[in-house]
């Protein structure tokens, strides 16, 4: 909102949520039944045209946004270097609203205009109107209308709500109250209706103008500067007719300057152009080169996942992964996107953080679990985490975390493997079991003397019962294969307190992979504590299911605007905060395969930095 909330701030549709497209329906509908009754030979094609248009144009937008965070999490031509927050995902995700208010007046224009109706596909003639239309009327009016709109009082009512994103991503440029709105629209509509009155428009120049504000407008705000410099030397009058990403940039950073919509001529006739443009388009051009420090490495989770990461819908990312109705619609579109990553042959950068003087980065192997599973794709998987610790060894990162299925230890022995056929790696390898297990046992009650260990074994299930049955706690375990693994590893004088039996039903029950839903057994009030990378299905309401091992993290850590998957927000997991505490602590050993670090260590290490268990004992 603004800061001081003036006449139609809020859209006529913001109580429906994401039902909102709702309003365009009666249109819809009318469009089908038209073609049902006339047939193709005597509809109007540009009315039953309107709705795919604008779910073009959402999908127009969409690329731009991953392309945005795709560039802004991996590139050197950053133009703002400061980072996003929760609030202001928030503040942008009715992005669309601008385009169902667009297609209901074109939709009303072709009710209600004569005129509108049964237009030719293409016209020359109208396409020279409307360049002309917008170069002269829309420019110069939409720039004293945008001086006029840094006014305090039309700012702090109207404008305001732009401005509070100081880095824009591309939706940013559509972030506007209604009332702001109706004025562009009005703006847009001269050559929209200066070609309709002069019988020269037609269907692809009206698509066409609007795909051109859409893009101008999106890359106007992606915070990366793409246009070279080439366009500019080849064609020098460019630099009057087209901004750039950088030149805007500086409108959001120093407000009273560079005002234009998408040309700068009239910045330059009316003195307002800021005089650092052309500098800071060359320097964000050149770039600058970023040492990174730590990397974690994870993987899309299931099919609907994909939408989930940073790079895919913001509205998604900015909340906990789960499964929507709406995300069974897009169906085809992840079986595509799984595709895409299986046929992708490297890493992909999906996230860059900072913390203090910490560059940290998160790179995804484009596998998704069930992948994993799959004992063909082992090889194939390991050769691309292989390849990512080498790229990290080589450009000089310290440390690597594993996470999620990256580090299971039938895949690569927790990170091992790697160890044997490179012993000479920089870059440490860091599994995160050592802070995992010390979560799990700082999240059990103080007054529990029993437990039960359940699922899997594992380096994390073997580092829990050992360090439980040392304090004097029973650890009870009903699978016997792996009570009998693990009962030899532990010392003669602590061995008594590890147990078999399988009908015991202690209040704590200690969860890893693999486990069936033996909770059914459980007894009333039962708490579920994972040691698992995925959480648990509550298929209990008498009980209590903790999350996955996890801590809060600092206000240090910045540009933390996702979730990582299921977690709340300012939420990762243990296995993600072991390599930043690792890098942190500038440790010089590596945490993988069988080895285990002192728990108590690395758990008082990552609270001196400000992490904070998610689930306190």
């Amino acid at each position: 909102m603004a800061s001081n909330p003036g006449l139609l701030t809020e859209w006529p549709w913001h109580r429906l949520g994401n039902f909102k497209y709702v309003v365009v329906a009666p249109w819809v509908v009318h469009g089908f039944y038209e073609l049902a009754i006339k047939g193709w030979h005597e509809v109007d094609i540009g009315y039953l045209l309107v709705f795919p248009a604008m779910l073009f144009r959402v999908l127009h937008n969409q690329i731009w946004i991953s392309l945005s965070r795709f560039q802004n999490a991996r590139s050197k031509h950053r133009i703002v270097d400061k980072s996003l927050d929760f609030e202001q995902v928030d503040r942008e995700r009715n992005w669309d609203d601008q385009i169902i208010f667009n297609a209901i007046l074109i939709y009303l224009g072709h009710t209600y205009l004569e005129a509108g109706r049964y237009l030719p596909w293409w016209s020359t003639d109208g396409a020279i109107v409307m360049a002309l239309l917008h170069i002269g009327p829309v420019e110069f009016l939409y720039y004293w209308f945008h001086r006029a709109l840094h006014h305090h009082f039309l700012y702090s009512r109207y404008h305001s709500h732009h401005h509070a994103s100081i880095v824009t991503e591309p939706i940013t440029s559509v972030i506007h109250p209604f009332a702001e709105h109706i004025v562009y629209f009005s703006l847009f509509a001269i050559p929209l209706l200066g070609s309709l009155f002069t019988g020269t428009a037609s269907i692809l120049t009206y698509f066409f103008y609007i795909t051109y504000i859409d893009f101008m407008n999106n890359m106007g705000h992606c915070n990366f500067e793409l246009v070279p410099t080439w366009l500019f030397r080849a064609f020098p009058p460019l630099k009057y007719l087209m901004y750039t990403p950088s030149f805007h940039s500086l409108h959001h950073t120093q407000f009273r300057t560079n005002y234009c919509l998408f040309m700068p001529f009239y910045d330059y006739v009316y003195n307002t152009m800021d005089k650092s443009s052309d500098d800071l388009y060359e320097k964000s051009l050149k770039g600058k080169e970023e040492t990174i420090d730590v990397v974690h490495l994870t993987h899309p989770t299931t099919l609907q996942s994909i939408f989930h990461f940073r790079l895919g819908f913001a509205a998604f990312a900015s909340n906990p992964c789960h499964s929507t109705w709406y995300m069974i619609v897009m169906s085809p579109l992840y079986w595509i996107s799984m595709m895409v990553t299986w046929l992708y042959g490297s890493t992909f950068t999906v996230e860059r953080n900072t913390m203090i003087d910490l560059k940290m980065q998160t790179w995804a192997i484009p596998r998704y679990t069930f992948q994993y599973n799959l004992g063909w794709e082992k090889e194939a998987i390991n050769d691309l985490i292989e390849k990512a610790i080498l790229d990290a060894d080589k450009r000089g990162i310290k440390v690597v975390s594993l996470g999620l299925l990256n580090q299971a230890k039938e895949l690569n022995g927790s990170g091992e493997l790697y160890l044997q056929k490179h012993p000479n790696l920089k870059v440490k390898i860091v599994d995160g079991s050592s802070l995992v297990a010390a979560l799990v046992i700082k999240s059990i009650p103080k007054e529990v003397e029993q437990v039960l260990l359940t699922g899997s074994l594992s380096k994390v299930a073997s580092a829990i019962a050992t360090s439980l049955c040392q304090r004097g706690i029973q650890v009870i375990m009903n699978q016997k294969q792996e009570y009998h693994m693990l009962k030899p590893q532990l010392s003669e004088d602590i061995a008594s307190n590890l147990l078999f039996s399988r009908t015991s039903t202690p209040e704590v029950w200690l969860v890893g992979d693999g486990f069936e839903d033996r909770e059914q057994s459980a007894r009333k009030g039962t708490k579920f504590i994972p040691y698992s990378q995925f959480p648990l299905r509550k298929t209990r309401k008498n009980c209590t299911y903790y999350t996955t091992p996890a801590m809060k993290i600092p206000k240090t850590l910045e540009n933390m605007h996702s979730c990582e998957n299921w977690l709340p927000r300012r939420v990762i997991s243990a296995w993600r905060v072991a390599g930043i505490v690792h890098a942190l602590e500038g440790w010089d050993m590596h945490e993988c395969g069988d080895t285990v670090l002192d728990m108590e260590k690395i758990l008082s290490a990552a609270i001196r930095h400000g992490f904070v268990p998610l689930q306190q004992a």
